[in-house]
């Protein structure tokens, strides 16, 4: 747990909480605990008892400032109890996801005992599974279902590239595109990948620069859909590999967040249809409401056996920048979360 310290900076609001904050940008020892007053159930907000989050990579641009100026406290989504509920609607002690709606970006997220999050970004669930492991299902769970039954509108029969297969994003993917009876060709960097992404269902494709003449030697005629989450650096590639009037949808930054120069005359296949969704600002809108998105039916799957959703790895809370550290090592294997302060 070497580096990470907390800061001696107690403040004198009573009662108070552990927190995580940013302390400036850069490298993931910028992380640094300190004490913040427990946020109070303010109009339209409830307090979460946070027990555990998972760890995203849009925390590690709230922390490199690539994002511009963002919450000290960040964090975009957790598992834990209701602490407070300002119009009572939801009770103390009742199991909850809370995500998105401005967490760690915004306002101050879930790298913290306590956190207060916008009423409509908190779920009620019942499920006996361990905090850690539903830790690992709601943001990915929920931008994957968007992704394949809005974006991309896949259906059973169809095939689906899945670039970028063996992160959080990938494999919640997958394993909901499987429960669809849809044929997965995902991709992998590496090799000693395969089995992770063989043991989902899935055919395994590694990554190259012109992915899609592969995949057209084993789809001829073009697949009906892509969700790339590499991003910049393989869109281009993957427009190739669908058929006339197939799908592509932009779903993450795994390649980095450089701007890419496109010219649809001659890079974008006629009839192709291209999408793009930023969960961050969708999740919670009139547009897309959470009540929408089928978190029950995650949770069901995982207790079932259907989905392999177990988290990759799991830290306790003093290990947040060993956490941040293998998030950025591209080692994962999968979802990484974090347990609570003084959860063991």
């Amino acid at each position: 747990m070497g580096s990470f310290h907390r800061k001696g900076n107690v403040m004198n609001q009573a009662p108070s909480m552990r927190a995580i904050v940013i302390t400036k940008h850069g490298e993931p020892e910028v992380l640094c605990e300190e004490r913040r007053p427990i946020p109070t159930a303010a109009p339209g907000t409830v307090v979460v008892r946070v027990r555990a989050f998972g760890v995203n990579h849009a925390e590690a641009f709230f922390r490199r400032g690539l994002w511009g100026d963002v919450a000290k406290v960040t964090g975009i989504e957790c598992v834990g109890e209701v602490h407070a509920s300002y119009d009572g609607k939801l009770t103390k002690g009742q199991r909850v996801f809370a995500l998105m709606g401005g967490m760690g970006r915004a306002i101050d997220g879930s790298y913290a005992e306590f956190t207060a999050v916008p009423a409509a970004h908190v779920i009620p669930i019942q499920s006996a599974l361990p905090w850690t492991e539903l830790a690992a299902l709601p943001e990915s769970y929920a931008t994957a279902w968007v992704f394949l039954h809005q974006n991309l509108e896949v259906h059973a029969s169809q095939v689906l590239v899945v670039r970028g297969g063996t992160s959080a994003l990938g494999q919640a993917a997958i394993n909901l595109a499987r429960g669809l009876d849809v044929r997965v060709l995902a991709t992998t960097r590496s090799a000693d990948k395969a089995r992770l992404l063989e043991a989902l269902g899935a055919e395994v494709l590694l990554e190259s620069p012109n992915l899609a003449e592969v995949v057209r030697r084993k789809v001829p005629a073009g697949v009906d859909a892509v969700m790339d989450i590499v991003g910049s650096t393989t869109l281009l590639d993957s427009f190739k590999m669908v058929r006339y009037r197939g799908r592509v949808a932009h779903a993450g930054f795994l390649g980095g967040l450089a701007p890419i120069t496109l010219d649809p005359l001659t890079q974008m296949p006629s009839g192709m249809q291209f999408s793009f969704f930023a969960s961050a600002f969708a999740f919670g809108s009139s547009e897309l409401p959470l009540s929408e998105i089928p978190f029950a039916d995650f949770i069901a799957g995982v207790e079932r056996g259907a989905y392999r959703a177990r988290p990759a790895h799991v830290f306790d809370f003093e290990q947040i920048v060993e956490a941040h550290r293998l998030m950025e090592s591209g080692q994962a294997r999968g979802k990484i979360v974090v347990r609570g302060a003084g959860e063991s």
